[in-house]
């Protein structure tokens, strides 16, 4: 049952960023920055850190392949790439710390920006983009990575509380 939660949560999710997430983000910002909603993202990053790193990394490649699909056709892989691999980094470095919100915040906000500085240099190393790298830092990457780790810092207790009592609750003991 927990695995169809989990499918059904991203799903949702991935509709979510794709339609109202865009209605989220001030008019204000709208003209001056770039704001990517990378929901999915953030709940795989969970995944990772709160179930098992390999849980994020599948989760990662089949919804970043989907986001491949469905946004950025130019070259197929780099969503689902980089999605799979900030989910199984950020499941590795969980098994080395307490289960802090400061700490799993920060390992999501540099999961974030790692997926973005990914995206960026798979995208400028085949010439898709011609953007210098502070431009793209400050107009691009970390207004999508602050926006991202908003919705995070709302989401945290409630996601945690989803993994950690349906993960440890389908093993038989109680939260």
């Amino acid at each position: 049952m927990t695995r169809h939660l989990l499918w059904l949560i991203l799903l949702g999710l991935f509709v979510l960023q794709g339609t109202i997430a865009h209605w989220l983000i001030p008019s204000s910002w709208q003209g001056q920055v770039y704001v990517a909603p990378h929901f999915t993202l953030v709940f795989i990053l969970f995944i990772g850190l709160f179930h098992h790193r390999h849980t994020a990394l599948i989760y990662g490649l089949i919804f970043g392949l989907l986001q491949d699909f469905n946004y950025y056709s130019s070259i197929l892989g780099i969503y689902s790439f980089g999605m799979g691999l900030t989910g199984y980094l950020a499941g590795l470095t969980q098994r080395r710390q307490p289960n802090l919100i400061f700490y799993n915040l920060l390992i999501t906000g540099i999961g974030l920006l790692l997926f973005e500085l990914i995206n960026y240099g798979i995208n400028r190393l085949f010439k898709l983009i011609d953007i210098d790298l502070e431009f793209a830092l400050t107009h691009y990457m970390l207004p999508s990575v602050l926006f991202n780790l908003l919705f995070a810092l709302l989401c945290y207790v409630p996601i945690r509380k989803l993994l950690e009592g349906k993960l440890s609750g389908s093993s038989g003991t109680e939260d």
